[in-house]
């Protein structure tokens, strides 16, 4: 049961009209009348114990847009219902969580309620609550019920913007290395009639002698690679780079470099390390290894503690036994890299392409120029040596072969998504 605030005004009015009155007798009057008016009033009401509840809608929202979930009510009832509905949301849901509500005895109404999360991961409905208001207006029947519903919030993808860019590029750099000479990391392509100038060991000569002409071989870079994404979610993934957590620049990227590889005939496979495997989506087709990533990466939160790069590095010499690109979406961090992942890099670059992408700190160049007062003068010292250790640690990486790409958040994914291109230009997945 539920009071209103007419009972509210009808109480205060009993009240003035009691001591206006100034007897016992008037008080109980006027007090039987407000408390009879309101169990009139409630036992008028529509019952809420009864009402059916179904849910519609949205199941996958991107962060940054909004979603819709309906909720249908059905009143099985012989009395109307008018009341207020509340439909409560975890906080960073979004929701749009009251609504008033009529239905008719025996009839079924929909409130549609907005989502617009602010957060990445599962958002789960909570409770709904029903008030049905007396004609009277004085009191209400409340109940609340259980309406289960989950609603995952997706990465934003916002360098989905830089796709078809990249896409004109991989059609390019794919027609430029038809070529006549086999390279490394090449595949047959096709035949093709001999012309002069075409160099002479492209001839296949078991073709010519059937087809009574001269043939050349054509070649391409080779499709069908293996990219391992692996993100590390350790503790530098927690930090904020131009306001961005790094964990979600690194996602962006891999998003995109997952779209583009596709798109050129390889096969995506990603790993999420830190203390332990938090994501691994492993064998995948094509057509499905992307909204796999998405829903992944959807549930990822930065762990603060150290990766375990003993645990990185067994787990993705279990995944890819054969050679493949490995892209690790890490921070240049000198401790962390010294303590970490120097000790096991060698054994991976053995048997792998790797390339290392980190996320840049544009605040660094603008501290490096600071000279106004000593004060500034002292930052821009330290910004100089931090520079200057990232630079040493992306040596350290490039002297075992490694490619070491460095960029701010708003650039990472297209750098990496070239740096992925121009090594299947030169045919070195």
């Amino acid at each position: 049961m539920a009071l209103t605030g007419r009972a509210a005004l009808v109480a205060l009015v009993g009240t003035l009209a009691a001591l206006a009155l100034r007897t016992t007798a008037g008080l109980l009057l006027v007090d039987g009348c407000i408390v009879a008016a309101i169990l009139t009033d409630i036992a008028l009401a529509a019952s809420v114990r009864k009402l059916q509840f179904s849910r519609s809608g949205d199941t996958r929202i991107m962060l940054g847009q909004h979603g819709e979930i309906t909720l249908a009510i059905v009143n099985p009832g012989r009395r109307d219902l008018r009341g207020m509905l509340r439909d409560s949301w975890q906080p960073s849901a979004g929701a749009t969580e009251r609504a008033a509500l009529r239905i008719p005895a025996g009839g079924r109404a929909e409130v549609t309620t907005t989502l617009e999360p602010t957060r990445r991961g599962d958002k789960a409905a909570g409770r709904v609550t029903v008030r049905s208001v007396g004609p009277l207006g004085l009191a209400a029947r409340q109940a609340s019920r259980d309406v289960p519903w989950t609603v995952r919030v997706l990465p934003p993808f916002l360098s989905r913007k830089h796709l078809p860019e990249k896409l004109a590029l991989l059609r390019q750099l794919d027609g430029q290395h038809r070529s006549l000479i086999r390279g490394q990391g090449s595949e047959f392509d096709s035949l093709r009639e001999y012309v002069i100038g075409d160099d002479v060991r492209s001839i296949d000569w078991r073709s010519s002698a059937r087809r009574s002409d001269i043939l050349v071989r054509t070649w391409r870079p080779e499709r069908d690679r293996r990219v391992l994404v692996v993100l590390d979610t350790g503790r530098t993934s927690a930090g904020r780079v131009a306001g961005l957590p790094r964990l979600d620049a690194a996602m962006d990227a891999a998003l995109l470099l997952a779209a583009l590889a596709v798109r050129a005939g390889d096969r995506v496979d990603l790993l999420a390390v830190d203390r332990q495997v938090r994501a691994r989506i492993v064998g995948a087709n094509r057509a499905e290894v992307l909204p796999l990533v998405t829903d992944a990466l959807a549930l990822l939160e930065p762990e603060l503690t150290e990766t375990d790069s003993a645990l990185l590095a067994t787990t993705v010499l279990a995944v890819a036994r054969r050679r493949c690109l490995l892209v690790l979406l890490t921070d240049l961090n000198p401790a962390a890299l010294e303590t970490g992942l120097l000790p096991v890099i060698p054994f991976l670059a053995s048997r792998h392409q790797i390339l290392v992408a980190a996320i840049a700190d544009p605040r660094l160049a603008e501290l490096t120029a600071g000279r106004a007062d000593p004060a500034a003068v002292y930052a821009a010292a330290a910004a100089e040596r931090a520079v200057a250790e990232r630079a040493r640690a992306a040596g350290q990486l490039a002297s075992y072969g490694i490619e070491v790409i460095e960029a701010p958040p708003d650039r990472l994914a297209p750098t990496l998504a070239d740096a992925y291109l121009g090594l299947k230009g030169a045919g070195r997945l």
